[in-house]
């Protein structure tokens, strides 16, 4: 596996610790400081207004005072200071006080919800649970496919790829019409090979694609949903891109097939290079291309700058262009660089 792919691994597997823990941790500590200030015990009393002190007004802010009060618990007295409370007060005047049976010394003004810090260490709790079971569930799911029949990955088998023997060269180009977008794959004399054309447009719900096999003459319906990008947080490759295809995450109908991706983002500045591998074996080799990618030799193409996630060259000596479409189909709509 590239050093690319297993950062962005590395990073996907670790954003849900990275941020619900985070979080979940900050919410358990804000409830354990407002416990601290719970006045559930308290017992209110009511004493009386024995000097009003206003403080320094600044500009924009409302008038608070200092209030000096006198209450009685148990048969004596007590005097004390509710610090910085707005609204209006008069000597002699009535005053709610809440004091704490234990030290009656101890005062307040108003009683805080009580139910407030256990909801916020619940939840934070409830984060700090969730961030570690997505991330050992990520690093579980990550290791089976490493281990499963499609998991070994020869990058020495992708060196010299393009020239081997029985290895063509094919290309995926965006067919970008306004309403029905899709793809189209030709060979190096433009014929079409396969198209993934679309059929049904949906701003909302499943997409219907129709692929074509014109080398086998097979048509294929298939549901396909819009792409959801997934962030954690800012951090390095965090971002994780799927839709749904008939029905299921279109990276676990890619893994099914047996097929693994390596993705080179330096290694043909400024192309994107991907090493498809099956089964452990050699299956293609993908990299971003120009919009003219039967062209890039003409004059007026020679700045063949990659046109995002719309065009590619492709080199295989495989047959099986349902299995390479849906692979670069994935690579293309999830609209990211470090793909599964």
């Amino acid at each position: 596996m590239g050093i690319e792919n297993k950062i962005a691994r590395l990073s996907r597997n670790t954003g849900p610790a990275r941020f619900f823990v985070p979080v979940g941790l900050i919410l358990i500590v804000f409830a354990l400081i407002l416990m601290g200030f719970n006045h559930d015990n308290y017992e209110l009393t009511t004493g009386t207004v024995t000097a009003v002190t206003a403080l320094p007004l600044a500009e924009n802010e409302n008038q608070q005072y200092d209030v000096q009060v006198k209450y009685t618990v148990d048969g004596k007295d007590y005097e004390n200071t509710f610090n910085n409370l707005g609204g209006s007060y008069t000597v002699g005047g009535d005053i709610k006080v809440y004091y704490d049976p234990d030290d009656p010394e101890k005062i307040t003004n108003s009683k805080m919800a009580g139910f407030i810090p256990p909801i916020l260490l619940v939840v934070g709790a409830a984060a700090v649970v969730f961030g570690i079971y997505k991330t050992v569930t990520a690093f579980k799911k990550s290791k089976a496919l490493d281990s499963s029949a499609g998991g070994k990955f020869d990058e020495a088998a992708f060196e010299g790829f393009k020239d081997k023997a029985g290895v063509r060269e094919i290309y995926v180009r965006f067919d970008g019409k306004a309403l029905k977008p899709g793809y189209i794959v030709e060979d190096a004399d433009r014929n079409v090979l396969f198209e993934g054309q679309m059929t049904k447009q949906a701003l909302v719900g499943a997409r219907t694609f129709t692929f074509i096999n014109h080398v086998t003459n097979t048509t294929e319906t298939h549901e396909v949903g819009h792409t959801v990008q997934q962030t954690y947080n800012d951090g390095f490759f965090t971002a994780k891109s799927w839709f749904k295809f008939d029905g299921k995450n279109v990276w676990d109908a890619v893994h099914e097939l047996g097929i693994r991706i390596n993705t080179g983002l330096m290694s043909k500045f400024p192309n994107v290079v991907y090493d498809i591998a099956r089964n452990g074996v050699a299956f293609a080799l993908a990299e971003t291309s120009g919009k003219y990618v039967h062209e890039d030799e003409a004059a007026q193409h020679k700045l063949n700058i990659p046109s995002g996630n719309m065009y590619y060259r492709v080199w295989t000596a495989s047959d099986d262009l349902d299995a390479l479409f849906l692979t670069i189909f994935a690579i293309s709509e999830t609209e990211q660089a470090i793909v599964e």
